[in-house]
């Protein structure tokens, strides 16, 4: 039995306890001790989640009073205490959890600490709860990260595919003709191309994370506006606009945050999987979109991709919160790089940022060119192959609707091939310009060689001139590991800033070259001349210039240099 005076004292002790949670509960803890036992405590803090279920434990009985029957409650308010405690939490996590020196090797949830107050045999021996879920849970976080930053890009090809199919119900509905439907198309890339740099600059000053789930948020609400602004031109196009700058800062944050934290030798595999992720958006996108339309009105496009992507929002900062228990930034930055920047640092970091050396680069030149003749390809097919496909080829729109997806759900199964494939190069020690210069030219040759063998008559059926084009567009999804880690591999530091350069100047065919190829078909009535001969002219020119240039050699960018 306990003594009376034991009781008074437990009960004093613990008026004590909730007088003190009452004034700061952030910092309060309460500590249960029964001495020469296995007693145990909880530590109650801020965000700190206890469960007492686990399936992967036998039944067990807590021992709560030991033989000798004192109970003793400490209240302690101190910081000290508590960051010590946060310490030992972070310990077990990591570690896995004990009970009474036993491992739990299934994820077991309750561990022992040494001697908290220093008393010799009088260890406290804790027991503290987690549930196993999510299954991603123990997941690295660099995965973690990764792996959301591909999602985003999922749903950032919705939101840019999305209105290529509602732009026809639209144009019926408010009456556009074909000059007015290209000009609400065209400005998305307006805020595309102007968001580039300062998107590479912001995510260099606060990290490509921080950026990203901005660059959604913006690009999400500015989609689900479209239906309140689609009969007032001028506000459409900006709302458009804003679509484009969000979506615009994406690469280069999701290229910094690869740079941050994924090691070398894995990053062909994190970048095909991050951009591959717009390959699969534009499945996604265009498979979703027209039955949407169909059921529930043009509308509905825009109010569920904006609302998936406030959803991603959310999700993401669940996964940020991991970061300080398990997220270690394996590059090594010079020691003035901080993201925590005053407003006036702000603008020295923008002048400290080495524009000269950059463009004294033969290497950034070659990304510079590369890019702009891969996006000529890229954006003239996604925009004119469905028009192809129904007029040249005489399929009907849903033929050519279902055949327009082909490309992009190829270029997932060549995006995993591609990216394992340049790895394996580099794990066995093959210089990594050689395998970057290897997949580019890969991804270049196959459409050009595609291109040629579909605008030569041969009398083909139309089913394999498609299959011809889409074999070799998905090829092109070789330049993942290629082009797009070249800016990382010569300069982790400056990658994002790199990227936005060079995609800057990618986001011109999409100004220029769409319209182009339609001014061309109209005067010359030819499919060869206007889309393939453009885009063959610099896929072949893209791939003498890359060999010649090329390089993926780290490099300072020292102005003096």
């Amino acid at each position: 039995m306990l003594s009376l005076k034991a009781i008074s004292y437990s009960f004093w002790t613990s008026f004590s306890f909730f007088k003190e949670f009452l004034k700061n509960p952030t910092m309060a803890k309460l500590t249960i001790r029964a001495e020469n036992s296995s007693f145990y405590h909880f530590p109650h803090y801020g965000n700190h989640k206890v469960s007492i279920f686990n399936s992967s434990l036998r039944p067990q009985r807590l021992n709560l009073l030991a033989e000798k029957h004192i109970l003793k409650l400490r209240v302690s308010c101190s910081i000290t205490e508590r960051q010590k405690e946060e310490a030992a939490e972070k310990q077990r996590i990591v570690k896995g959890l004990k009970l009474n020196g036993e491992v739990g090797k299934n994820g077991g949830l309750i561990s022992i600490s040494g001697d908290e107050l220093g008393e010799a045999g009088n260890g406290d021996k804790e027991v503290g709860f987690e549930w196993g879920w999510p299954p991603w849970k123990n997941l690295p976080q660099r995965y973690k990260l990764i792996g959301t930053t591909s999602l985003a890009f999922v749903i950032c090809n919705m939101d840019k595919v999305n209105l290529s199919v509602a732009i026809i119900p639209m144009s019926h509905q408010f009456g556009w003709n074909s000059s007015v439907a290209g000009l609400v198309q065209s400005s998305f890339f307006w805020g595309y191309a102007l968001s580039q740099l300062p998107g590479g600059w912001l995510s260099k000053i606060f990290g490509g994370s921080r950026v990203l789930e901005v660059g959604v948020l913006v690009w999400s609400l500015a989609t689900m506006l479209v239906p309140y602004l689609a009969g007032f031109m001028p506000a459409l196009i900006f709302s458009r606009i804003l679509v484009g700058i969000g979506e615009g800062v994406s690469p280069s944050a999701a290229t910094d945050l690869i740079a941050r934290t994924i090691p070398l030798e894995e990053r062909s595999r994190a970048v095909s999987f991050v951009f591959g992720g717009l390959s699969f958006g534009s499945v996604t996108g265009l498979l979703l979109a027209p039955p949407l339309i169909q059921n529930y009105g043009w509308e509905s496009v825009f109010y569920l991709f904006g609302f998936l992507g406030i959803a991603w929002f959310s999700g993401f900062q669940l996964v940020k919160e991991d970061r300080p228990w398990s997220f270690i930034e394996p590059m090594s930055w010079p020691p003035s790089f901080s993201r925590n920047k005053s407003l006036g640092e702000l603008g020295t970091s923008l002048k400290d940022v080495p524009w000269k050396a950059f463009f004294r680069s033969k290497a950034v030149w070659a990304m510079i060119y590369t890019h702009f003749c891969g996006s000529w390809g890229h954006y003239t097919c996604l925009s004119w192959l469905p028009t192809y496909f129904s007029e040249e080829l005489n399929l009907n729109l849903t033929e050519a609707a279902w055949v327009s997806v082909g490309p992009p759900l190829a270029s997932i199964l060549v995006t995993s091939i591609a990216s394992q494939f340049a790895d394996s190069l580099i794990s066995k020690g093959v210089d990594i310009s050689l395998v970057r210069k290897i997949c580019q030219t890969i991804a270049f040759l196959s459409p050009a060689t595609c291109m040629i063998l579909s605008s030569l008559d041969f009398g083909l059926p139309p089913w394999e001139v498609v299959t011809i084009l889409t074999g070799g567009l998905a090829l092109s999804s070789f330049a993942l590991s290629g082009l797009y880690c070249t800016h990382q591999d010569i300069s982790p530091e400056y990658a994002s800033i790199l990227l936005g350069i060079t995609n800057t100047v990618g986001a011109v065919p999409g100004i220029v070259g769409v319209p182009l190829t339609g001014y061309l078909l109209d005067s010359t009535h030819s499919w060869s001349i206007s889309l393939f001969a453009p885009s063959i002219f610099f896929y072949l020119t893209g791939t003498i210039v890359w060999l010649a240039f090329a390089s993926s050699k780290p490099q300072s960018f020292s102005e003096g240099d």
